[in-house]
């Protein structure tokens, strides 16, 4: 059930007097009375080149289709639209090195000169329109340089997370047929160089595809450059190819912006679609009226780009709105716990977007280092990744917002592109929820079924509508689409996830239903660390499931079968803990490995990783009926 006695805080006086939507209730029935003429008006906010025909086109379900016959760019409402008036001098960047040393600032003027020299240089290396380029760089401002200069030509880019692998960052560019790869010398975590240019020799050194290694220069480290592949970012833009204009290609609303690989339930990572028209109307629309953007904030989302909450909400939607965002190199407690709050105190940040993993290994600290900073230019507070508890909701709420920033709690996901469940600023907020539905949206919970369950009971989450930010399939893949989204519960969009909405409409993330863990807000596939797991030389098979976990929302632990021989120490524990990152990622190491004889199975042979995970929380394991009881 919906937790008990759950306390609603409502807004603070100041909240609703400067709210530029204060009356979110009517404008919520408009949009649900007639979702496509609020979708048609947010559209109208921005430059088309083309006007479309219609706003959806559902003939071909699930493969919809958002603003048919229109022409646009996501740079030209991102950058070009606001060159041309007061914003041209606008702050639209400011970073900040791991170590505080360097400063960079850009307004969008600027921007527009790093984005054009990026994308010149792109285009005399032949990239072209559809080409897929990968981005392997760290929280550095040439990462937005290089997925905006993708856009501005039309190619599509893939970011990949810096920590991944070679292994797994070989697997997503091979899936791709990226042409080109931009990386980096090595980038700063904790004080230390992550050889990223040494991952991304190995990851493609037998690449069929890759022509082209551009190397932005960021530690100074040696590395070895391979004089026909590789080059210098630098020494490029000093060449007469990376000068002069370079004008915005127009594209049709549906033409791919960008690829991004999100863990499934089986060992293959899936490579989300999504298109310029309809996700940069979904991510202006809901920034705008989330967080309620206004041309003096200073936004700060601390997520990485190589994931989705990077896209949407640390690189496009700000832009879209005009808006200026604060990116950090670094991480939240290197050297000291207050790194963030010293940020958020000496540049004045006024809306701040993290994830609760973040939020409970800050709250371990205390609040003494908190309270050592003035945090009274914050005025809007986000959560993304996973659901936050109720504790971790109000220390937020109160050490670091002061009792008086309101806490958007977004519930999305890769595939969705936007928001679809979250509250707005003046809307009474209840720890630990996600709020309601984002305007024009409609959400269900169902049993195994299909039919909806009682108020306050757990199901299956749907959502009813197709919405413009949704991503338009997987690479190649149209099948694995349909079965994976859209089949279990047709018309429906199948989340993955379990609810509960409570009698005032307010939805309740449970967690996730499939075999996707969420750790630290990151989705890692069962699927996936089984496969690392099972490359080690000893390992015969492996089990992972997910355990709660009070910093990391969830943590993994492992089972495994061994060769014979091999003596299941907490030296191979550990070897193969490391193996795990090595050939996945160290977010993906398993928090402890239990060695086994045997894997509970179905007589499918399907490994009943619920089994597992009841016995290591002591609970009952349940229906063992299909298990095979001779495996």
């Amino acid at each position: 059930m919906v937790p008990e006695n759950i306390d609603l805080v409502p807004p603070s006086r100041s909240v609703v007097e400067q709210a530029s939507v204060p009356d979110p209730e009517a404008l919520g029935e408009r949009a649900g009375q007639d979702p496509l003429a609020f979708w048609a008006a947010e559209a109208a906010e921005l430059e088309w080149s083309e006007p479309w025909e219609q706003v959806l086109d559902d003939s071909a379900a699930p493969f919809f289709t958002w603003f048919p016959g229109g022409r646009t760019n996501i740079v030209r409402n991102a950058v070009d639209r606001h060159l041309a008036g007061p914003r041209k001098n606008k702050l639209a960047l400011i970073w900040v090195s791991e170590d505080g040393k360097e400063t960079r600032t850009y307004s969008f003027h600027a921007l527009n000169r790093q984005v054009t020299q990026m994308a010149n240089v792109l285009k005399a290396m032949g990239v072209g329109k559809g080409d897929i380029v990968t981005i392997y760089l760290p929280r550095i401002p040439e990462i937005w340089f290089a997925m905006l200069a993708c856009a501005k030509i039309g190619a599509v880019h893939s970011v990949v997370f810096g920590g991944y692998s070679a292994d797994a960052l070989r697997d997503r560019i091979d899936a791709s047929e990226s042409k080109l790869v931009i990386t980096a010398d090595g980038s700063w975590i904790n004080g230390s160089v992550f050889p990223m240019k040494d991952v991304i020799d190995e990851a493609i050194r037998f690449s069929p595809t890759v022509e082209n290694l551009v190397v932005v220069r960021r530690t100074g480290s040696e590395v070895t450059m391979d004089p026909l592949r590789d080059h210098w970012y630098g020494d490029l833009t000093s060449l007469p190819i990376a000068k002069g204009p370079c004008p915005t290609e127009p594209m049709a609303a549906e033409d791919p912006l960008f690829l991004l690989y999100t863990s499934g339930s089986t060992g293959q990572p899936k490579a989300i679609v999504h298109a310029h028209g309809g996700y940069q109307v979904g991510t202006y629309a809901t920034t705008k009226y989330v967080f309620d953007i206004r041309d003096e904030d200073r936004y700060w989302c601390t997520a990485d780009p190589g994931w989705v909450t990077g896209h949407s909400y640390g690189l496009y939607g700000p832009l879209l709105n005009g808006a200026t965002s604060f990116m950090f190199e670094g991480g939240p407690t290197f050297p000291y716990p207050n790194r963030w709050w010293s940020l958020i105190e000496y540049y004045g940040i006024s809306i701040f977007y993290t994830a609760p993993t973040a939020i409970r290994s800050l709250m371990r600290f205390g609040k003494a280092w908190p309270n050592r900073h003035d945090l009274s230019s914050l005025r809007l507070l986000g959560s993304v990744g996973e659901p936050i508890n109720p504790e971790a909701w109000h220390w937020f709420h109160e050490v670091i917002g002061g009792g008086e920033c309101p806490i958007m709690d977004t519930w999305w996901q890769t595939e969705t592109g936007m928001f679809q469940i979250c509250p707005q600023p003046v809307m009474p907020l209840k720890p630990g929820s996600a709020g309601r539905p984002f305007y024009g949206q409609e959400v269900a919970v169902l049993d195994e079924q299909g039919n909806e369950v009682p108020t306050g009971a757990e199901g299956m989450l749907v959502l009813k509508h197709p919405w413009p930010a949704m991503f338009r399939g997987l690479y190649h893949d149209d099948q694995r689409y349909i079965d994976t989204y859209w089949s279990k519960y047709p018309g429906y969009y199948l989340t993955g996830d379990s609810a509960r909405i409570d009698e005032d409409g307010y939805v309740w993330i449970v967690g996730r239903a499939d075999d996707v863990i969420k750790v630290s807000g990151h989705r890692i596939g069962t699927a996936e660390v089984e496969a690392a797991m099972d490359s080690h030389p000893d390992v015969v098979e492996a089990a992972v499931v997910g355990l709660p976990h009070e910093v990391k929302g969830q943590s993994i632990h492992a089972y495994a079968v061994l060769r014979p021989g091999a003596n299941g120490s907490q030296e191979l524990a550990e070897a193969i803990r490391l193996h795990v990152a090595q050939h996945l990622s160290p977010i993906a190491k398993p928090d402890g490995i239990d060695f086994v004889e045997s894997l509970p199975k179905t007589r499918s042979g399907k490994i009943m990783r619920r089994v597992l995970k009841a016995q290591a929380l002591g609970e009952d394991v349940g229906d063992l009926s299909t298990m095979d009881t001779e495996a």
